[in-house]
């Protein structure tokens, strides 16, 4: 590139025109940012502005600010989510006055010189953000606006992987199936570290035993090898749009992608710059669309959209949130490590996301304890020179961003910051010629400007140079920052709001899904079983008692489902009203639109609950539904309404089996398969009894609990469902067992490394069954959960036959006895004790034994909730504590 190469940008006037332009747009738009900031250094930011736009119109780039800007500002017109910024250009000044960007560089100390640098002319390169759902729109817009045939995607090329190509080959070659795909397995596959053919054969011994013994294995692998990295088939960028000043076709080769309408250049993204093309990157964002989604959700419930943009960086309860690690679903902040990092850090500031998101990577990672320290005080902040801490300070005296690297070379050694672009370009490449002509400008640079010795100025170079390896883009941070804050916020403020708009983003992952649902249990936020008269296609926000806020969970969301069948019935519900029993149902779905599986799923989940209780039947009778809503359908093609020419027409009454029934443990396995996860019940919930006799504390129970001040491990003990064990090998060469294990609160990981324990809980996995746990648990300060290790398992089952049981069962209508010495009858013969406690009006209570010879557990307590005039029912241990099965 050079600064009068004649690029081929579409203009937006003539060339002088389009620098007036931007000069104007620019200043208008600064001052409407500066008078939302009434004590900015209003001549500070116009020197900065003067500064940037020079650059900018030397380099002859006004078109493109102007190009951006104006796809930018006509998607946020739309009301598309556009992201506050990406990458290294969030540190200009005229982006952010142009709307491009949406964070103060100089509040921030965010640097231009890391975007465009004057002294190595380059493209400037704006990654933007929208809303994942809407991005299409934008680029839409920009073909229309600058002509279909000046606006093309960009071709990417799948290449043959050794792993492909060994196969393809062998294919080719007519090799048996069974032999290659060995071959190919034997080629070590790391994502991180993948290996070609030729260090395979080098590095694996019995592919290269093959290779000398086998003619035909030698020639596969020379051929193989020979084809390997070609292209193999051809697909279309996600994000990349390149815009001409004329018909593309007279600039490069154009491809049609037959998925698309839109053209596509046969020089990938790196020729396509090459070839004098501007590249601008449309990328659809989720976390966006989550916002979008849980703004709405909040304006129309309240009637007022809140504003992000005006929202302080100080608010009490996002820190708050972010102290307890409790940062499931925040962007960028929702790994283990990164909650269990919050926890330890406790950011108090803007500053400390920034840096936290910067730090949280291999390499800087390290530094994170160092940070949490200096920053709670626990050890003093040092710095590598006393002219440094006026850039170090915000990150306690550790190099963290790229833009310090560049300062600290201005500072100490009188860089240009354009130079110290250079030096940290230099220091990242470590070419040797190329670094020894670096530090000799930075040691003399330091003697003549602050009279620092070479020596000392040869220490800061090698200390600058071991940070520069991995600092990160301030830029780039400070803007995934800010959005991680405003999901902080809407969480912290807007829960139900907040899970809602997330599920619905990902509504077919069941994995995320679970682990969004065990949050709002840990969290108390009450969520709605899906309901086919009251449940969207969508997930949803719905008030309950006490002006309480519940997520109502998705039809949409179930297994087998599928979101258009769902929004069918929602939109049949909307015009004629909900459906007032399973016939009326029936009778007004298309079995075109709803199948066996769909309608069994439903029932699984209880989404037929308010129409009929009896889950079990509806499952059976699915066939049924679909055959009467077939007839139904039938009818009403035909013509043959009503005796009077109208279409009322009969539909068969659909009766449901008298055998049907679930037993507990049958009817929450059907809720997983339906949900994908345990919903309404768990496992673990048939053994609360006994695990209240023993002690026994939930998951949620031990994170919630304080460490101890000494750091000591304490003991206790847990009722899980052992759901899976992998096992695994320490540094040290020592065999243990990582097992996945969850309760009604939900899913951790545990280890052990007592064997025949291990054998035991591997054993429970296999069988899906339920253990009562003796664990050790080992929880430092600052951390959000305990790290937990297994010493003995007690099945759930032995414990419970062995245990009596006692059910109290709250009654005031004395209609249900006939129906309870029913169900009773056949339970005789076990060693339960039942009590009716009745209430006999004006307060007067009695209380009948009905004896101690029953067949008792979960399930028959169960089954006696669920008679009509059954108030509640407390199962216990017979001498232990009550509890409450449902109230």
């Amino acid at each position: 590139w050079s600064s009068t190469c004649a690029l081929p940008i579409p203009t937006v006037g003539d060339k002088a025109g389009e620098a007036d332009q931007l000069r104007i747009d620019a200043k208008v738009g600064l001052e409407k940012r500066l008078a939302l900031i009434p004590d900015a250094d209003r001549q500070a930011y116009f020197d900065r502005l003067d500064f940037e736009l020079n650059v900018i119109i030397d380099m002859g780039f006004p078109g493109y600010f102007l190009i951006v800007a104006d796809f930018i500002k006509w998607a946020k017109d739309q009301g598309i989510a556009v992201g506050p910024g990406r990458g290294s250009g969030a540190g200009s000044v005229v982006a952010w006055a142009l709307t491009i960007t949406d964070l103060d560089p100089i509040k921030l100390g965010l640097l231009f010189e890391r975007f465009l640098n004057p002294e190595r002319v380059s493209m400037p390169d704006f990654d933007i953000d929208f809303c994942e759902t809407r991005r299409g729109e934008v680029i839409r817009y920009v073909q229309q606006k600058y002509g279909s045939d000046h606006v093309a995607q960009i071709i990417t090329f799948g290449t043959m992987k050794a792993r492909a190509v060994l196969k393809d080959t062998g294919r080719v070659l007519q090799m048996g199936y069974g032999q290659v795909d060995r071959l190919a397995k034997l080629v070590p596959n790391h994502p991180t570290d993948p290996w070609t053919l030729d260090r395979a054969l080098n590095g694996v011994p019995e592919l290269a035993a093959d290779y000398k013994s086998d003619y035909q294995v030698r020639q596969l692998l020379d051929l193989a090898m020979k084809l390997e990295g070609l292209p193999r088939h051809s697909s279309t960028h996600a994000a990349g749009v390149v815009i001409g000043d004329r018909p593309l076709d007279q600039l490069v080769p154009l491809y049609r992608d037959p998925r698309s309408d839109m053209p596509v250049t046969q020089f990938d993204m790196k020729y396509v710059e090459g070839a004098g093309l501007v590249k601008f990157d449309f990328l659809g964002l989720k976390t966006l669309s989550v916002i979008q989604r849980a703004l709405e959700l909040i304006e129309r419930r309240t009637g007022a959209k809140p504003d992000l943009e005006t929202l302080g960086w100080d608010d009490a309860g996002v820190y708050s949130l972010l102290q307890r690690g409790d940062t499931v679903g925040v962007f960028q902040l929702e790994s283990e490590g990164m909650r269990r990092t919050l926890a330890a850090v406790r950011p108090s500031n803007f500053g400390d996301i920034i840096a936290l998101v910067s730090l949280y990577r291999p390499g800087p990672m390290d530094n994170i304890p160092l940070f949490g320290d200096r920053k709670n005080g626990r050890v003093p902040i040092e710095y590598p020179h006393p002219l440094l801490e006026g850039i170090l300070s915000e990150t306690y005296g550790i190099f963290v961003y790229q833009e310090q690297v560049m300062q600290a070379a201005q500072i100490l050694a009188g860089y240009t910051l354009g130079g110290a672009d250079m030096l940290r370009r230099a220091m990242g490449k470590k070419i040797k010629a190329e670094m020894d002509a670096q530090r000799e400008t930075f040691v003399t640079g330091c003697a003549a400007h602050n009279q620092i010795d070479a020596a000392k100025a040869n220490e800061l170079f090698d200390l600058i140079d071991k940070f520069a390896g991995y600092g990160f883009n301030k830029s780039h941070a400070a803007a995934y920052a800010l959005l991680a804050y405003h999901t902080a916020w809407l969480k912290a403020h807007y829960p139900a709001d907040f899970f809602a708009a997330s599920m619905s983003f990902d509504i077919s992952n069941t994995d995320k899904l679970s682990i969004f649902m065990d949050d709002m249990r840990r969290l108390g936020v009450p969520v709605l079983a899906p309901c086919i008269n009251t449940s969207g296609a969508d997930f949803d926000v719905a008030p309950i008692a006490d002006d309480q806020l519940a997520v109502r969970y998705a039809l949409g969301a179930l297994k087998g489902v599928g979101e258009g069948a769902m929004e069918q019935i929602v939109a049949d519900r909307a015009a004629k009203g909900p459906f007032a029993s399973l016939d009326d149902f029936a009778d007004r779905i298309s079995p075109k639109t709803v199948n066996r599986r769909q309608i069994e799923s439903l029932a699984a989940a209880g989404a037929f609950d308010t129409l009929e209780t009896n889950r079990a039947g509806v499952h059976a009778m699915a066939e049924t539904i679909l055959a009467v809503a077939a007839a139904a359908e039938a009818t009403r093609a035909s013509g043959q309404g009503g005796l009077f020419g109208g279409d009322e027409h009969k539909v068969e009454h659909i009766k449901l089996p008298a055998n049907a029934h679930w037993s507990l443990a049958e009817r929450m396995v059907q809720e997983r398969d339906a949900f994908g996860f345990y919903f309404s019940a768990h496992p673990v919930d048939r053994y609360r009894h006994v695990a209240t006799a023993h002690g026994a504390r939930t998951y949620a129970a031990l994170c919630s609990q304080p460490a101890p001040a000494d750091g000591a491990r304490t003991g206790a003990v847990m009722a899980v469902l052992v759901e899976d064990v992998r096992w695994r090998t320490s540094a040290r060469g020592r065999r243990y067992a990582n097992i996945a294990m969850s309760d009604a609160t939900g899913q951790f990981i545990a280890s052990c490394f007592d064997e025949l324990t291990a054998k035991e809980l591997e054993d429970a996995a296999k069988s899906n069954s339920c253990g009562l746990l003796t664990v050790e648990l080992d929880r430092q300060p600052g951390e959000e959960s305990p790290r937990i290790t297994v010493k003995r398992i007690q099945p759930l089952d032995g414990l419970a036959a062995n245990s009596r049981l006692k059910a109290v069962i709250r009654t005031s209508s004395p209609a249900v006895l006939p129906a309870l010495a029913a169900l009773l009858e056949p339970e005789i013969g076990g060693r339960g004790e039942i009590i009716v406690e009745a209430d006999l009006g004006q307060g007067a209570r009695a209380a009948v034994r009905l004896g101690r010879l029953f067949a008792l557990d979960a399930d028959l307590a169960a089954r006696i909730e669920a008679l009509d005039g059954v108030d509640g029912v407390t199962l216990s241990a017979a001498d232990g504590p009550r509890l409450a099965l449902v109230s």
